[in-house]
């Protein structure tokens, strides 16, 4: 290939009678090698490629000496060669090799080493190696690394006197004798390794963040902007193909530092949020964050964790707000009188909230309490006619749970499995949205109900998701206007998802004021 660079690349042709030699077969594995390197020099950039086995990792070692563990991993150098290790390496730091206080750089450097030797007998001509190794080393350097040459995995600002090389305290900040990873070069690659359902529920994820941190920004919390910005950004990374696990706890820690900063910021400058334990339990969870992520697992339970966790600290910070008006709201257009349209998605923030107010402003439209339902109270029961019929099964239950934000609740409540509930609610304001909010046992989750009204078709509820840490939820089911006829309607639900159970301990009815 290299004598005619210039006409393009030469692949060997086989044909009937074609004599080979040495250089031909050489030349044809010369082909794929050129092609190759070419093919990572022109579509990923030289670097660690993060998400195979240990990603060359560099660690001090248990022993507290002058070596260092290299992990396992793969990375690709500027001339496009491909460096693996397959095992665990260790290397220790001659110190008599050095001037110190020096810098000194852990590098992966490619080899080729011609082994598998052979020498026939009969033909003492007849003799070479029958294979090339292809591998790397793992060296230590005193000149800055070329990225053309070897792949740097870490540097060490050594001082005199040093005993012993530590991981960083703080990967951000390395102190002196502690391993500097800062320097290291990823390697790129075409497009995201993330499964589809995990990348929509990233997706899903940074929407509710983002959302929770603007209503933080509305009631004047400065910090609530950063948090915004952070998913923003995440968001774009998420729909150019470019997030998954070699850069998605990156991009967690600048989102739980941004929420920190948050908290921090509500917590000197906004006292009446910061008392609420609502938010206690917020900065608690922020905490756990951060130390999920000091863990540097990077790993896919580690995702997981971190997806689930996060999940719950922003359900957990919109109930600190929910109900609270905001201090700064849209201007508002002269030309466009037309009343807020209510939505489901304002209900977020009550679903975790242990005790739904009488009245809350969600999203610009304050919402009054017109009715609600003790289940298992006789009275309460008797007077909204509820009732159970054509079950399956059907059953009581007192339980004593916890809310996302950590508060215990005691109450009562019943299940059916299929057949149907059915409850009459009052005081009800025709023409107008009604939302039915259902105190339900979040442990028995992911499943569909309908919801008629007066007899009619009404709408389907999705419970989506289940928690079997904090298992209280608030589920909120919006009835459209059109189907609100009368002074009081008749409720009837039913599950679709076959053989699960409909579980209430409490109903309330809110409609807009």
């Amino acid at each position: 290939m290299s004598e005619n660079a210039q006409q393009g690349f030469k692949r060997i042709n086989f044909f009937k009678g074609f004599l080979t030699t040495e250089k031909d077969w050489n030349d044809a594995e010369r082909y794929h090698i050129d092609k190759r390197r070419l093919h990572n020099r022109m579509l990923h950039s030289p670097g660690i490629i993060y998400g195979y086995s240990g990603d060359l990792r560099v660690n001090a070692r248990a022993r507290g000496d002058l070596s260092v563990e290299v992990q396992p991993g793969y990375a690709i150098d500027g001339q496009g060669n491909d460096l693996m290790i397959f095992d665990a390496t260790i290397r220790n730091i001659n110190l008599e090799e050095f001037r110190l206080p020096q810098t000194i750089y852990i590098v992966l450097r490619y080899y080729e080493e011609l082994t598998d030797f052979i020498a026939y007998k009969e033909n003492l001509e007849y003799k070479g190696h029958r294979r090339v190794l292809e591998s790397c080393r793992v060296e230590i350097s005193q000149t800055e690394p070329d990225i053309q040459r070897e792949v740097e995995l870490a540097r060490v600002y050594l001082e005199k006197g040093v005993q012993r090389v530590r991981d960083a305290r703080d990967p951000a900040d390395p102190k002196p004798n502690e391993i500097d990873m800062r320097y290291t070069p990823r390697g790129g690659m075409s497009g995201s390794t993330l499964a589809p359902h995990l990348r929509l529920r990233m997706e899903n994820l940074l929407w509710q963040v983002r959302k929770g941190a603007l209503e933080y920004t509305r009631r004047g919390v400065i910090a609530g902007h950063n948090v915004v910005q952070a998913c923003n950004t995440s968001l774009m990374l998420l729909y150019a193909n470019q997030l998954d696990l070699r850069n998605i706890f990156d991009v967690f820690k600048l989102i739980i530092d941004s929420e920190g900063e948050l908290a921090l910021d509500v917590d000197v400058h906004h006292p009446t949020i910061a008392q609420k334990k609502e938010f206690s339990e917020y900065r608690r969870q922020v905490e756990i964050l951060r130390g999920l992520l000091a863990e540097n697992k990077n790993n896919m339970d580690a995702y997981m964790n971190l997806l689930a966790y996060q999940a719950k600290c922003a359900e957990i910070a919109m109930s600190a707000v929910a109900g609270e008006k905001p201090l700064i709201e849209a201007p508002k257009e002269k030309k466009d009188n037309a009343p807020k349209i209510a939505d489901i998605k304002d209900w977020e923030g009550v679903k975790g909230m242990p005790q739904p107010k009488p009245s809350m402003e969600l999203e610009g439209i304050t919402w009054v309490l017109v009715d609600e339902i003790e289940i298992l109270n006789k009275d309460s029961e008797d007077k909204h006619m509820f009732t159970i019929k054509e079950a399956k099964d059907s059953y009581r239950s007192r339980q004593k749970l916890k809310y996302p934000d950590g508060t215990t609740v005691e109450d009562t409540g019943r299940a059916h499995v299929d057949g149907y509930s059915e409850f009459k609610l009052m005081n009800i304001t025709a023409g107008r949205p009604l939302v039915v909010l259902r105190r339900m046992d979040y442990v028995y989750g992911d499943y569909e109900l309908e919801m008629g009204v007066n007899g009619k078709k009404g709408i389907v509820v999705s419970c989506v998701g289940t928690d079997r840490v904090h298992r209280w939820r608030n589920w909120p089911a919006l009835i459209p206007a059109d189907l609100v006829v009368g002074d009081s309607v008749i409720i009837r639900q039913s599950s679709i998802t076959a053989g699960r159970d409909i579980n209430m301990f409490h109903i309330w009815a809110y409609q807009p004021k």
